[in-house]
């Protein structure tokens, strides 16, 4: 009964409140059309790479850089999605900003292929905002929250079709469950998007305020989560995202203790002595056009 508890709980969570605490800091409108003559963001440069824009990359041997070499390379525009589903009568004005209905996120999709964008995964981010690294002509990071199954039915075989890449970044205690709002992927899906070749990161238990852990909250929300995640993708779990994009520096360094060498918040700023633990994202809103989603992009990174 507890465990139904919580699942209803997460899921009221993320319709309510996704995964952000404030605003956006963009605010685009459809009005200026921003696409002409844009390079948005990353390194500016076309590379060997951008025929194989999620080429592997060997991080091994990477140091991390000093915070201010890292805060002072170009933001790579990195998107947040939650839901991709078509709206239902009950969803609340708040709700649907965390809902891209399905035809509008193939048209994101479409609109980031047209306009000439390249996925790019944490190695590819890692060693370039440490050394500099060379990434592909208008590189973007696709990231989705919270376990939701229509990442799996929907949004990756979109991705598929443009021969893009993504992060998603699993709450545990949904794994596998039918919720009264929402289903979550399996085990198996889980697995087959990093077999793919997607990246799977860890996003907490239970979503619980990354802020308000201590004591045995720092087993049951990381160490936990990572085990399991690490055991379904035979992969070691490096990449975390703050539920509600809510963190604090008092818990990176336990982020640090447990191997993850980078974290993901939401539109806030980015903390000056931990710049690779505060890499900014924004939400892709469900009332955004894929001209306004490009204006967003521009504007925010």
């Amino acid at each position: 009964m507890k465990r139904q508890v919580i699942t209803l709980l997460a899921a009221a969570i993320m319709l309510t409140a996704g995964c952000q605490s404030k605003s956006q800091t963009s605010s685009a409108k459809d009005g200026a059309d921003t696409t002409s003559g844009t390079a948005p963001a990353g390194s500016g440069e076309a590379s060997a790479s951008d025929g194989n824009p999620a080429a592997a990359v060997d991080v091994s041997k990477i140091k991390p850089a000093d915070p201010k070499t890292i805060l002072e390379r170009k933001q790579v525009p990195i998107l947040c999605y939650h839901q991709v589903r078509n709206w239902k009568p009950t969803d609340g004005k708040v709700g649907k900003d965390y809902i891209v209905e399905i035809q509008n996120f193939k048209d994101q999709m479409k609109m980031l292929a047209d306009s000439g964008y390249h996925t790019i995964l944490p190695d590819q981010l890692y060693a370039y905002l440490n050394t500099g690294a060379p990434l592909p002509s208008k590189p973007i990071m696709l990231t989705f929250d919270d376990t939701d199954m229509d990442q799996f039915t929907i949004a990756n075989p979109t991705l598929k079709k443009y021969g893009f890449k993504a992060v998603y970044f699993i709450m545990t205690v949904s794994i596998g469950r039918k919720g009264k709002f929402v289903d979550y992927m399996t085990r198996e899906q889980i697995k087959q998007l990093s077999d793919e070749g997607n990246v799977i990161g860890s996003h907490t238990y239970d979503h619980k305020n990354f802020k308000k852990y201590t004591g045995k909250d720092w087993e049951e929300q990381l160490d936990k989560p990572t085990k399991k995640l690490e055991e379904i993708t035979g992969k070691k779990m490096t990449e975390f995202a703050y539920p509600f994009g809510l963190w604090n520096s008092q818990g990176i360094p336990e982020l640090k203790k447990r191997g993850f060498r980078m974290a993901f918040a939401l539109a806030d700023k980015r903390d000056p002595n931990e710049p690779l633990y505060t890499i900014r994202r924004i939400i892709a809103s469900g009332y955004w056009s894929p001209k306004t989603l490009h204006n967003s992009i521009v504007r925010s990174f």
